[in-house]
């Protein structure tokens, strides 16, 4: 079948390998050669400090000291619950070099889900923001959470616990400790909790190997062709680290590329832009409601740097063509879409700066990975589908997963002979360009007809006035479901649900356009900045219920 022909590869640059090189044993043994080659470059600013290459490594052996001191061994998981700073990445490869797992923890999570995951991983150790700390203590004896280190960044330190400890206070133990062996292929170092759009949060355990090859070719794809790298090059480091996005992607690149990274714990519009104009970044990656927010301020985004950065990138979710496009003539630069998802560390596919860039499309896969769209036959096996057709991605390569933590059942269901099986509806052009349709379990079925809400979505997006959209499938005794769509206006705009009906019925065939429409100040999103489908979703199917 034409998709083993990697019709995509044609569009490779000659400096960019089919296959990725992955040159370390561990990430601690990567962390090692980014500070031989770096030294006393800035590796991280944060606000009014900045830590060089060498002092993050010695932040990074004091902390691993403390934990090997308070008996720490391979194996053992640390949870993370840390907004953006660089003390996250102290404590990675703190963790990394002592053999340990990372639990990437959402600093928006309630305590019942903190409990959950600290449960399910089993988490004995805990490097937490003192604003978190209330939240952990109230849920750690249903845990065996044992020990929590406290985050803070200046103000009243209040008084902790017996066994738990403030960051710096851990820093004071200067020991020794053993290289710990680390089979890079097998030895987890992050377990990622998924989003749990279906049933209970999973841990993805990404081994070592997952992520050095992923964020080795996320690196070949931008940087390899780009002859012109400054010497001490700035990019912004906004996308949260406790997703493997903002992780991967962004500080672990940036790491690997001896940058000076702007570390900033939350995205603002107005700050985002101060900052890119006085420090002329390289590079900037975001999620598609961020570039949907800076849309918002035309006045503020046309007078940015944007147009001066090599690389401006979106992931995480789908990418409006009508946002990009705005993007684009706001700022005069190009934005470039892409596609991951955690159980592949993240990143599968984007669009390099070396190719023709298509709207729409998420691009080409990523060195060393394989992209087939699928089809399930009568008998159960799978198919490829001709090109141009829909079915389900599935992918091959040195980022997927291990699979889920203490999951079995779960990690067959996904994993099948060597692909992952990703439960996203795509397609594949002739030139070997990949669209991602929507989501499987998203796509809605009215009157026998399938309606995937992505391209609904698009077409709204089209409406003037029109800043976030999210359509989804309301039961239905007559069609099965109908349409629904759930509409942000942008600020200073007025928009009726009548207004929004007839422009959907105008571009769109009669069974996709939204019979309902409901508009609200603010749609549902994840902390990464995710619109949430599925938390409209099940508010309506509550309603139909009661």
């Amino acid at each position: 079948m034409v998709y083993q022909q990697k019709p995509w590869l044609k569009f490779y640059d000659p400096r960019v390998g089919e296959h990725v090189s992955v040159k370390h044993e561990s990430l601690y043994d990567f962390l090692e050669s980014a500070v031989n080659r770096f030294g006393e470059k800035p590796a991280f600013t944060f606000y009014d400090k900045v830590f060089s290459y060498n002092e993050t490594k010695m932040m990074v052996d004091l902390l691993a000291s403390s934990l090997h001191k308070e008996g720490f061994k391979k194996g053992d998981r640390v949870a993370i619950m840390l907004p953006n700073c660089p003390h996250y990445i102290f404590t990675l490869f703190a963790i990394f070099k002592l053999g340990g797992i990372a639990v990437q923890v959402n600093p928006m999570y309630v305590e019942r889900e903190i409990a959950y995951v600290l449960d399910d991983s089993g988490a004995k150790y805990m490097v937490a923001l003192d604003a978190f700390y209330p939240k952990v203590k109230k849920v750690q004896g249903d845990t065996s959470l044992k020990k929590v280190i406290v985050v803070s960044f200046g103000g009243e330190k209040k008084e902790l616990a017996a066994d738990d400890l403030y960051f710096d206070e851990a820093l004071h133990v200067a020991m020794n400790v053993a290289e710990v062996e680390i089979d890079p292929h097998d030895d987890v170092a992050v377990l990622q909790y998924t989003g749990g759009t279906t049933g209970v949060p999973k841990g993805v355990m990404l081994t070592h190997y997952n992520l050095l090859a992923n964020f080795n070719q996320v690196c070949d794809f931008i940087y390899n062709t780009c002859e012109n790298i400054p010497e001490s090059f700035k990019m912004i480091t906004v996308l949260p680290m406790f997703h493997v996005y903002g992780l991967s992607s962004v500080a672990l690149c940036g790491i690997r590329e001896g940058a000076n990274q702007i570390v900033l714990p939350r995205f603002d519009v107005k700050e985002v832009i101060e900052i890119i104009n006085r420090e002329k970044p390289f590079l900037f990656a975001g999620v598609p409601t961020m570039y949907f927010a800076l849309n918002s301020r035309p006045e503020l985004l046309k007078e940015s740097c944007f147009d001066e950065m090599w690389y401006v990138g979106s992931g995480g979710a789908p990418l409006p063509v009508k946002q990009a496009k705005t993007f684009d003539k706001l700022t005069g630069s190009t934005l470039f879409d892409g596609y991951g998802l955690s159980e592949a560390a993240p990143t599968v596919a984007f669009n390099p700066p070396f190719v023709p860039r298509k709207y729409g499309s998420i691009g080409i896969p990523v060195p060393s990975t394989m992209i087939r769209i699928v089809r399930e036959t009568e008998e159960g096996k799978y198919m490829d589908v001709p090109v141009g057709e829909s079915g389900e991605l599935i992918v091959s390569g040195p980022q997927v997963m291990k699979g889920y933590w203490n999951r079995p059942k779960d990690t067959e269901e996904v994993l099948k002979d060597g692909w992952l099986f990703t439960g996203d509806i795509a397609k594949m052009d002739e030139e070997g360009y990949f669209y991602i349709l929507d989501r499987q379990k998203d796509m809605i079925i009215a009157s026998g007809y399938n309606v995937y809400p992505r391209e609904v979505e698009e077409v709204l997006y089209m409406l003037e006035g029109v800043e976030e959209a999210i359509v989804i499938g309301v039961p239905d005794t007559y069609r099965g479901e109908t349409v629904k769509a759930f509409i942000k206006p942008k600020a200073g705009f007025s928009l009726s649900v009548e207004e929004i009906i007839q422009f959907a019925k105008d571009n769109l065939a009669p069974y996709k356009a939204p019979k309902e429409v409901e508009i609200l100040s603010e749609l549902p999103k994840s902390s990464v900045g995710k619109l949430l489908r599925r938390v409209l979703r099940d508010e309506e199917i509550s309603k139909v219920k009661a």
